[in-house]
Parts: C-alpha cells; structure tokens; sequence
C-alpha cells in the first residue's frame, strides 16, 4: 500500500504529472491548516502550497546524486539564512511541505497523503484546544525608575496589594545609567484593576514607563 509508485518502474510523464498533481492538492491542503491554525499572508499561503512540487522536482533531478543532493541542501540553508525570521508555526508549516515534497519526489504518494492529513488534524486540535496555554495570569511587567531608587523594595506595598506572587526577573541601565528598567513576572489577584495598580506604581516611579503585557508570545517568534 505504501511501496513507491517508482519501484517497478522509471520516471515516466504520467508519474511526474501524477505526483505533481497530488503535490499541489497536499500543498493547498497545507496551506489551508496554516490559514485555519495562524496568522498568515497571502505570500506566505502560497509558498506553502507550491513548495512540495518544487521539492518534489529537485528529488527528481537529482535522485540517484549524491553530489548534486548535497549542492541542493546548502542551497536551502542559504535561502533559510538570508529570510526573515518568522514564527515557530512559520517554520512548522515550511518542514511540513518539505516533508511531503520528499516523500512525492520518492513515489510515496499514499505515505504523503496519510502524513498530510495526520498531521494536519493534530495541528488543527493542538491549535484550537488549550493545549500549552497559560492556565494562569501571567505577566511581565518593565517599569522604569530613577537611579536613587531603591529598586529593590520599593514597590512591595503595591505588589502585595495587587498581586498573588511577583519575581524580578532582569535588571539593567538604559539612557546613559540614569536609569534602570525592571522586569518582573508577575499573577494578579482576581478582580483587580489594571488601572488602578499601573497608576500606584507610576506616583511611585515618577510617572516614567510602565508596561504590562502577557508572558508569553502567542504566535512564538524565533
């Protein structure tokens, strides 16, 4: 059931065009599971789609060469280097159509089509449940402060107030030393207000910056 479809037989036109067929409707179909699971573009989608025929294509030329074979991965290191960084999903999806450009370039045409789609749904369930997710209130918290301030007691009264826990994370000197900005993981107490606890720590700080944002970066920048 899952012998390559070129076991018996060489590089035909009716192969190629079969595996690039297949090819393309895997690619749409991985491009759809990042669509339905991410953030995306346009440009991105379409990368996603066409990239498994074009494996597939290399594998073809140069099946069989070894030399050729190692050519093409640096070629694909180059290309990885020289793009932009993207999120972890990014660069899941990309792995996932050049896992299935691979198996297409070596016949596997029912092995590609069980991976795409096994894949796929775990993809679509991990994304959509609350797998992974932050079950509490985290947060990270940078507040900026003069360089006479005792940094380190300083606002205790506030966080006990508003806060179930706390923990100084990073310091550091911006703006030539003259001062410091704090980091902290912080859990808020239920029902509070978010105003009311930034306000508190800005009479303290002098009214410089305060930010409060979630922990953790939902889409996983790399």
């Amino acid at each position: 059931m899952l012998d390559s479809i070129f076991s018996s037989s060489s590089l035909t036109i009716s192969n190629l065009l079969i595996c690039s067929g297949v090819s393309l409707i895997l690619g749409f179909v991985i491009a759809l599971v990042h669509k339905w699971t991410s953030k995306y573009s346009k440009n991105f989608l379409i990368t996603l789609a066409v990239l498994p025929v074009l494996v597939q294509t290399i594998i073809f030329m140069t099946n069989g060469n070894l030399g050729t074979s190692v050519a093409i991965v640096g070629a694909f290191s180059l290309v990885r280097f020289r793009s932009l960084p993207g999120t972890s999903k990014e660069i899941m999806s990309i792995f996932y159509a050049m896992t299935i450009g691979l198996a297409m370039g070596m016949g596997e045409i029912m092995l590609a089509i069980i991976v795409t789609l096994l894949v796929g749904v775990v993809i679509i369930i991990l994304s959509k449940s609350k797998f992974g997710s932050d079950t509490g209130n985290a947060k990270i918290l940078k507040v900026v402060l003069s360089e006479d301030m005792d940094y380190e007691t300083i606002f205790d009264d506030i966080f006990n107030k508003y806060l179930d826990s706390y923990k100084l994370n990073n310091v550091k000197t911006i703006n030539m030393g003259s001062l410091f900005e704090l980091t902290y993981m912080v859990k808020e107490k239920r029902d509070i207000k978010e105003k009311d606890f930034i306000d508190d720590i800005r009479i303290k700080n002098g009214n410089l910056k305060v930010s409060l944002s979630h922990s953790i970066n939902e889409e996983g920048e790399l």
